[in-house]
């Protein structure tokens, strides 16, 4: 059952008109180390934001599970990364993010965790000159699209994505859809105020601020991305969009691994990682990693 603080949101994108302009990002590439280091604590095992790192961790590994070469679009500190790598111990991944500070905590967290199969490097996600046409399994990218600046530059990384990957390829994006009104994106960014930091609330709030449409989601992919790619958002609201193509039952071994990681969430963690999954599983995305856990 969804906590009843979601009633109110939810009743309010349902009926009312949408009043809320797209405004991107002040600052386009996150360098402040205070604003890195709050953004990073909040995906750790106990952090914040904990249970949705888990979460498409967990739906990730699904599609992209088997991939000899996979690569990250908006890594930042690779929090993510980091854990979907452990996962998937086979792949070689490559995590791009424009930000140097990003890249200096990510660099860190990799070689404390030991990933031998992780390489980091500096780029523009809407300009994969590095990579040639038809030269990676796998591409994702998870809560990196709307620090995008416009319309033309989320285009731009979709093109980028059907260039590089293989015809056969295994594709997994997800992000924030804009909300109607900004008393929702208030609502949703500061709910767990009490528990996170100042600085990570206000990003929330300013990405929630920045994110595209649920429309500009569909249309692109339908433009761009290959014909697999299906669409997928949370239930009655789009707060979250996924975008991917289809996902598969994993190993034993690996949904163990995942269900192991669920144990190790505090309750609230694992309250928020039911609400994903039923708001996406009423959503109509099929499959779940964690099977009956």
């Amino acid at each position: 059952m969804p906590r009843v603080a979601f009633l109110p949101i939810i009743l309010r994108e349902l009926w009312s008109e949408r009043t809320l302009p797209r405004e991107p990002e002040p600052d386009l590439v996150m360098a402040d180390d205070a604003q890195v280091a709050a953004y990073s604590q909040a995906g750790r095992v106990d952090g914040v934001m904990s249970a949705a790192y888990l979460f498409h961790s967990a739906q990730a590994t699904a599609v992209i599970h088997g991939a000899a070469r996979a690569l990250d679009l908006g890594c930042g500190p690779a929090t993510q990364l980091a854990q979907i790598a452990a996962l998937n111990r086979d792949t070689e991944f490559v995590g791009i993010d424009l930000s140097s500070a990003m890249l200096q905590n990510a660099h860190a967290h990799i070689e404390e965790l030991e990933l031998g199969n992780v390489r980091l490097a500096q780029g523009d996600i809407t300009d994969l000159r590095e990579f040639s046409d038809r030269s990676v399994d796998a591409v994702i990218s998870t809560m990196a699209l709307h620090h995008l600046p416009t319309r033309k530059h989320f285009d731009a990384c979709f093109r980028e994505i059907a260039r590089v990957v293989k015809p056969d390829g295994a594709v997994y994006l997800t992000d924030f859809a804009r909300l109607k009104s900004l008393k929702s994106v208030i609502a949703f960014a500061y709910m767990d105020s009490k528990h996170q930091d100042h600085l990570f609330s206000l990003d929330y709030e300013r990405s929630l601020r920045a994110a595209f449409l649920r429309e500009d989601f569909i249309d692109s992919a339908k433009c761009f991305l290959p014909s697999g790619v299906r669409t997928y958002s949370t239930w009655m609201v789009p707060l979250l969009v996924i975008l991917r193509t289809p996902a598969r039952r994993l190993p034993a071994p690996v949904m163990r691994e995942l269900q192991e990681l669920r144990a190790k969430l505090p309750a609230r963690g694992r309250r928020d990682l039911n609400d994903l999954r039923l708001f996406f599983g009423r959503g109509g995305l099929s499959g779940d990693p964690f099977g009956s856990a």
